[in-house]
C-alpha cells in the first residue's frame, strides 16, 4: 500500500500500515509552490516516506516545512533524516520542543521503541494557543491543544470548501509520566470539536470524512475520559 489522496491536495504518505509499524499518520500537504508534512514517523521509514511523497509527482517541489505535533518517537524520529533530505524547517510548540532538542529518550518514549533519539533542533518553537503557517494563498493553523502531552499541537486548514483538521493522538495514551492532564485534554477536545472541521486526520486511527464521524469520535473518548 503506498500514499492515498484524502482531499485536493492532502494526502497520507506514512502509517503503521503504509510505512513501519511504529509509525504513526504521516500527512502531506501541497499548499501552492510548497508542501508541509505533518509528523515524521519513528525513523526507519523516511526513506519509504520520501519514496511515496515522490509517487505523487512532487519530486521537484520543496518540502519546506515538517511540524511536529508532540515530542514522542513515533511522530518526531524521522524529521531529521527528512530535514537532511529537503532542508525544511521543523515546528512544534515550546512546551514539547526540550525533550526533541536535547534527546531525551524518557519523555520522548524512544526507550519504548528501541531507539536512539539523537538531539534534534527545532527551527521553530511558538508558544500561546495559536501560530498560522502561511504558503501561498493558504493558512494551516496550530492550535495548542495540550493533554497528551504538555505541549500537543492540532492542526487545521480550510482548502477547497473543506475545513481539515490534524488531530493528532486524540485518543492518548494519557501517562502521568509524559506530563497528561485530562482537564486540559478536555478542554482542547471541546475546542477541536468548536471548529467544526469537515475532515479529521487522526494520529493513528485513521481518517473520518464527515464532521458527524468526527464528532462522533471525538466525543466518545470525551466520555471515557473527560474531566470538568
Amino acid at each position: 500500500m503506498g500514499a492515498k489522496q484524502i482531499h485536493d491536495g492532502i494526502y497520507l504518505v506514512g502509517s503503521s500500515d503504509i510505512t513501519d509499524a511504529r509509525d504513526c499518520c504521516i500527512y502531506l500537504l501541497s499548499l501552492g509552490d510548497e508542501l508541509v508534512l505533518i509528523d515524521a514517523g519513528a525513523g526507519a521509514s523516511a526513506n519509504s516516506i520520501i519514496a511515496n511523497i515522490d509517487s505523487l509527482g512532487f519530486k521537484s517541489v520543496p518540502l519546506a516545512t515538517i511540524v511536529l505535533t508532540h515530542c514522542h518517537i513515533d511522530h518526531v524520529g524521522g524529521a531529521a533524516a527528512l530535514r537532511d533530505k529537503y532542508g525544511a524547517r521543523i515546528v512544534m510548540h515550546r512546551l514539547d520542543a526540550g525533550p526533541v532538542e536535547t534527546g531525551d529518550q524518557r519523555l520522548t518514549a524512544a526507550y519504548w521503541y528501541g531507539v536512539n533519539f539523537q538531539p534534534l533542533p527545532v527551527d521553530i518553537k511558538f508558544s500561546g494557543q495559536e501560530h498560522t503557517l502561511s504558503a501561498g494563498p493558504h493558512d494551516l493553523v496550530l492550535l495548542h491543544t495540550p493533554g497528551h502531552t504538555p505541549g500537543s499541537i492540532s492542526a487545521y486548514i480550510d482548502k477547497s470548501g473543506k475545513r481539515v483538521l490534524f488531530g493528532q493522538d486524540i485518543h492518548g495514551p494519557f501517562l502521568a509520566d509524559f506530563g497528561a492532564d485530562m482537564k486540559d485534554w478536555t478542554s482542547s477536545m471541546n475546542r477541536l470539536l468548536a471548529l467544526n472541521a469537515d475532515i479529521l486526520c487522526e494520529g493513528h486511527f485513521g481518517i473520518y470524512q464527515s464532521n458527524k464521524k468526527l464528532t462522533a469520535y471525538i466525543e466518545r473518548y470525551l466520555e471515557e475520559y473527560g474531566e470538568e
